[in-house]
C-alpha cells in the first residue's frame, strides 16, 4: 500500500513548532470517522463518527478539536486504484481546506486507497472511526520512514572541499 509522507502529501497551513497531537478524518458525505493519535507514541485510536452532512458537521468537529487540542489534522483522500481522482477526491480535498480555514490548523492529506477494505476485513464496531485510525497510523508510519531516510541522507553528506578538517598540512 503506497502512502505519501507528510512532505509528499498536500498540506494546508504552516506548522509552528513540533506537531505531536493529531486528529484524523475519514471523510464521507453523510458520516465522517474521527481518530486521535500522538506522534511520540506513534499510535492512532478510533474516536467516533460524526453523523452529519455539510456544514452541520463542523460544530461537532469543533467540540472534538476543543476537547483533544490537536496540533494538526489529517484527512484521507480517496482515489481510484491507479491513483486517479474521482468525485469523492474533490469532496475530501474541499473538506480538508474547510478544516484549515475554520480551525486554522495545519491539515495533511493522506492517500486512503484500500484503508476501508483493510478496516472492513477486521469488522470493527465503528468502521468509519477505525478507517480514520488507519489513515492516521499510515501518516505516522510514513512520517517515520521519511525522517529515517532524511537522517540516513544527512549521515552520508560529504564535507565541503574547503573544510579545514579535510585539508592536508
Amino acid at each position: 500500500m503506497s502512502v505519501p509522507g507528510p512532505t509528499a502529501a498536500a498540506a494546508h497551513g504552516k506548522a509552528s513548532g513540533p506537531l505531536q497531537q493529531f486528529l484524523a478524518f475519514d471523510y464521507g458525505r453523510k458520516r465522517t470517522g474521527v481518530a486521535s493519535g500522538n506522534r511520540v507514541l506513534r499510535q492512532a485510536a478510533p474516536l467516533t463518527t460524526v453523523a452529519a452532512e455539510g456544514d452541520a458537521r463542523f460544530p461537532l468537529i469543533a467540540k472534538l478539536i476543543a476537547q483533544w487540542k490537536p496540533d494538526a489534522l489529517v484527512v484521507g483522500i480517496p482515489r481510484h486504484p491507479d491513483g486517479r481522482g474521482h468525485d469523492n477526491t474533490r469532496f475530501a480535498q474541499r473538506f480538508a481546506r474547510q478544516l484549515h480555514g475554520r480551525f486554522n490548523l495545519p491539515v495533511f492529506e493522506v492517500d486512503e486507497r484500500y484503508s476501508t477494505t483493510e478496516v472492513l476485513s477486521s469488522r470493527p464496531r465503528d468502521a468509519d472511526a477505525a478507517a480514520a485510525a488507519v489513515l492516521l497510523q499510515q501518516y505516522f508510519d510514513a512520517s517515520e520512514r521519511e525522517a529515517a531516510a532524511a537522517a540516513a541522507a544527512a549521515a552520508d553528506v560529504t564535507p565541503p572541499a574547503d573544510d579545514p578538517k579535510e585539508s592536508t598540512p
